[in-house]
């Protein structure tokens, strides 16, 4: 059932997120110095409320990624491997080294079932988005070949640096409390710590983009809505 399905995601997520290895810390600071980075520009946000209001668009804004992903799904199997993968950062002239391309699958391949599935596939490329914020390149490319995902990439990542309030690249549970207080919801509290346990999935109190990435894909229904199609394409072939 639902819950249960979310307890297995938030076990596979709090796993992957806890992996202590020095690949996965590298790739952490890196992300978190990034924010940093893009923090001192400020945030257009200003609101909980705001953010809210922007579920719909960033929803049709994501689901806009499922041609790319079906593009780079190359043996066409529902996930996206290591090899397509590089081939997928080859296409979109995306300069990773061949070590950071590792790190960032290992990193959003929460079930460890070696395959790159949709959501994982979203955050893996808003990371991308985040770490080379500054490669004149990569944003001429993308806007090019990809028009839609460079405006949905910029309201996530200004979503987080609205939540960030102290600016050092995470989120704790006095920083969602405070941000969703001040939208006047009576129950804000109650809210702000349901919305927190979802994206703190180490459960150690402090929310990194990563997790808040996997957090938000599904608040916005992008989770539920694949697993349905799924569902359907595997019926239709039955």
């Amino acid at each position: 059932d639902l819950i249960s399905k979310q307890d297995q995601i938030n076990r596979d997520m709090g796993a992957a997120v806890t992996k202590s290895d020095g690949q996965e810390t590298k790739l952490e600071a890196k992300i978190i110095e990034a924010v940093q980075r893009r923090a001192s520009r400020g945030t257009t946000m200003k609101s909980f409320n705001s953010i809210v209001l922007k579920f719909p668009k960033i929803d049709e804004g994501l689901r806009n990624y499922k041609a790319i992903f079906q593009e780079f799904d190359e043996d066409s199997n529902g996930s996206i491997d290591h090899t397509e993968l590089k081939n997928c950062f080859r296409k979109l002239e995306i300069s990773f080294e061949e070590d950071e391309i590792n790190d960032l699958f290992e990193a959003c391949d929460i079930n460890e079932d070696m395959g790159i599935t949709f959501t994982e596939f979203i955050v893996l490329l808003c990371l991308v988005y985040l770490l080379k914020d500054d490669s004149s390149t990569l944003q001429k490319k993308w806007r090019l070949g990809m028009p839609k995902l460079e405006p949905t990439f910029e309201t996530l990542v200004d979503t987080f640096v609205f939540l960030d309030e102290n600016k050092d690249g995470l989120v704790s549970r006095e920083e969602m409390v405070r941000a969703i207080d001040e939208s006047g919801e009576r129950s804000s509290g109650r809210i702000a710590m349901k919305r927190f346990e979802e994206m703190d999935w180490d459960k150690n109190g402090m929310v990194n983009f990563k997790e808040f990435l996997f957090a938000f894909t599904q608040w916005v229904g992008i989770d539920e809505s694949e697993e349905e199609e799924d569902d359907d394409d595997n019926n239709a072939k039955a």
